[in-house]
């Protein structure tokens, strides 16, 4: 609990983030016997030395919960991955489980959050697992031999280049993945894997339909799907904002940059505080696939309205007591989205080692990073009516840009900003990376 710390707000925001952090660090837990021993499905306990660890859910926590852990406890994002990894290796698992439990892969949900999170802890310079291993079960699971993978219809994805099952859903979530992967590769020296790769990342533009002006799923005929099939626990104007990886890209094709912000701010604006905690049709922060939206302004250049709708969210989707969470806590991912978020930063597209700064709740958050070194979050001025950024330091020196990386949270520093009016100038330019450039 020691590994983030906070100051200022009040006493039941300081209540929330503590609750939020203990929760995000119950899980995976780990998975064996005193003595070392631990058994992995069906077969008997055995002591190979390895830290094993259980209850990977893995659609929810590759979003929030993992890049959280890669800062302050890397080595449990470690002993996950060579789980994950051990179990395929042995043939318990067809493909990368999507969401183990107790050795096993109850085949939960959608996507590739395994490869996810291998892929962004090797790119923010983890080297506690077999890497060469890794890499080859994730390039099964995206790219095949059909038999050894395990991607949500995979031989629609392969042959038409977007998924029919949960047509939407699987498709942008494996775009995501691809760019993950395509990284990954990259990073590894395989160069012919990551140029495939990045062409796949571009598949959720098989899924918009101009007509609409928006996305929809699709048939294997080519034939589109009505306006809220395709989906899996969201509808398509929720589900067809998670294109991570590439918003530059999704910004264009929903008209430019204004047009983006447009209909981005629409979708906060129609959601009222009494209904942030109740599923909705607009923002539903109970369910994984909107969580970076409040965060996805800064792409098209309007980082002051991710400050008022990331400290919009934080207030009014998070309480104390029973009810204080909109919906399940998903095995920590809620919680660490609002420690992230909170604190004032959080990643749209994890594997990019990018965060986009918010507004930050506390006066002061100080994280304790896996290197041993302080990163803290400082807001000078901050109240419940100072919220946006008007400038912003980083080490003393001037920061131009509303968002930071990975290597600058992880070698320690201050980050320093807070106002009450917002700076529209601030951060605007200097725009985060993406696929396709705004």
């Amino acid at each position: 609990m020691g590994k983030v710390a906070v100051e200022g707000g009040t006493a039941e925001q300081r209540k929330i983030f503590e609750t939020a952090l203990y929760h995000s660090m119950i899980d995976p837990r780990l998975f064996g016997d005193v003595d070392g021993r631990h058994r992995v499905g069906d077969t008997a306990p055995v002591r190979d030395g390895v830290t094993h660890r259980t209850l990977f859910s893995g659609w929810d926590v590759f979003r929030a919960q993992f890049p959280l852990l890669t800062i302050i406890d890397p080595d449990v994002v470690q002993e996950t991955i060579t789980s994950l990894v051990s179990l395929t290796d042995r043939g318990l698992t067809k493909g990368l489980a999507r969401w183990e439990l107790l050795g096993k892969d109850t085949d939960t949900m959608i996507g590739d959050a395994a490869s996810n999170v291998i892929a962004e802890a090797y790119l923010k310079g983890l080297r506690g697992f077999d890497a060469e291993k890794a890499y080859r079960f994730c390039r099964e699971v995206a790219m095949g031999p059909a038999e050894r993978s395990n991607r949500t219809d995979f031989a629609n994805w392969t042959s038409l280049g977007y998924c029919v099952t949960y047509s939407l859903s699987s498709t942008l979530e494996n775009a995501y993945t691809d760019y993950a992967l395509a990284r990954f590769a990259e990073a590894l020296g395989k160069k012919e894997d990551a140029t495939r790769l990045y062409a796949t990342s571009q598949n959720y533009r098989n899924l918009f339909n101009t007509d609409a002006g928006w996305f929809r799923g699709r048939n294997a005929d080519g034939t589109w799907m009505g306006d809220g099939d395709g989906c899996i626990e969201s509808n398509p104007e929720q589900q067809g904002w998670f294109v991570p990886h590439d918003v530059g890209g999704l910004a264009k094709l929903a008209g430019g940059r204004a047009a983006f912000v447009d209909r981005l701010n629409g979708i906060f604006e129609k959601t009222p505080p009494d209904v942030m905690m109740k599923w909705n049709e607009f923002y539903n922060h109970s369910n994984e696939p909107v969580q970076q939206m409040p965060f996805m302004f800064t792409y098209a250049g309007a980082p002051w309205l991710t400050q008022r709708w990331s400290r919009y969210v934080c207030e009014n989707a998070y309480h104390t007591g029973a009810g204080g969470l909109a919906g399940n806590d998903d095995a920590g991912q809620m919680s660490a989205w609002y420690v992230l978020a909170a604190a004032g930063f959080y990643p749209v597209s994890p594997a990019s080692g990018v965060y986009i700064l918010g507004s930050p709740v506390f006066d002061r958050a100080r994280f304790t990073t896996g290197r041993g070194r302080t990163f803290t979050v400082r807001a000078i001025g901050n109240s419940p009516v100072n919220v946006y950024i008007t400038s912003a330091t980083l080490n003393g020196k001037p920061l131009h840009r509303a968002w930071i990386t990975h290597d600058e949270v992880v070698r320690g520093g201050e980050l320093v900003h807070m106002s009450a009016r917002p700076n529209q100038a601030w951060g605007a330019r200097a725009l985060p990376p993406s696929l396709t450039p705004t």
